[in-house]
Formats: C-alpha cells, sequence, structure tokens
C-alpha cells in the first residue's frame, strides 16, 4: 500500500453555520465547497488549506455517525483520510494483516472511492478512512 498524502481532516460540529461564520470571520476561511452527503447522513463544508482539506459535518440526522460521536465524545477531530494508490490493494493488504476493515467492498461519493478502517481505538480514537480518486462535488 502507498499511501500518497492526508487528503483531509474531518472534524464533527454541532452547528455548521456558527462553525463557519467563526472561521470566516477569525480566519477568512470561505468554504471551497459545500455539500450533502444523504448516504452519510452528513452536510459539510471543505476548506482546502494547501493540499490538504479541512472538512467541517454536521449530521442530518440524529442516528448518523457524526451524531453519535458528538453524543459520545463531543465535538471534534472525527477522522483523518489518506489518499493511497490502489484502494482495493490497499483493503487487502490490511486484511491479511488482520486489520479490520468497517467496509468489505469500496463505498463512492462524487468520484472518489473510500473505505474506513475499524480501528479507532488503535489508532488514537480517530476513525481512518482510505480513499482513491480525486474529489470532484459535480460528479
Amino acid at each position: 500500500m502507498k499511501i500518497e498524502k492526508i487528503d483531509h481532516i474531518c472534524f464533527a460540529v454541532k452547528d455548521l453555520e456558527k462553525t463557519k461564520r467563526l472561521y470566516r470571520e477569525d480566519f477568512g476561511l470561505i468554504p471551497s465547497c459545500e455539500y450533502i452527503a444523504e448516504s452519510e447522513m452528513i452536510k459539510v463544508s471543505r476548506y482546502y488549506i494547501g493540499e490538504v482539506a479541512v472538512e467541517f459535518m454536521e449530521s442530518t440526522s440524529p442516528e448518523g455517525e457524526v451524531a453519535r460521536f458528538i453524543e459520545k465524545r463531543g465535538e471534534g477531530v472525527f477522522l483523518i483520510s489518506y489518499k493511497v494508490d490502489d484502494l482495493e490493494n490497499a483493503m487487502k493488504e490490511l486484511e491479511s494483516k488482520n486489520v479490520d476493515l468497517i467496509d468489505k467492498e469500496p463505498r463512492e461519493l462524487f468520484g472518489t472511492r473510500y473505505a474506513f478502517v475499524h480501528h479507532p481505538n488503535k489508532l488514537h480514537g480517530v476513525l481512518t478512512e482510505l480513499l482513491e480518486g480525486e474529489f470532484d462535488i459535480n460528479k
């Protein structure tokens, strides 16, 4: 498996509009894009800081993973996403090392394929995502 870069870091927030206002007023940051991922039950604002994206996510449902995370741990770092050269091979390699994966098959959103690693406790409480492809909200 070749990790090419950190693609993005996500923060779980209760109030996305309040968060956007704070980052605009205090840091002068404007979202590069915003989207709703119905399959993940999230509303997202994405900011690019150099090559790495920072995403702030608000749950669209009390049953969503982000809502459950906030309920259990409060707002904060939710996940880190690593871009890999070949997602399916990366998944196979991790499985051969007895690393549990949440996903047995890649998911897809906006032309990007991704899968989650099921080791948040071993990985310091941060959900880890592997992804392949270029994020494009227009796809």
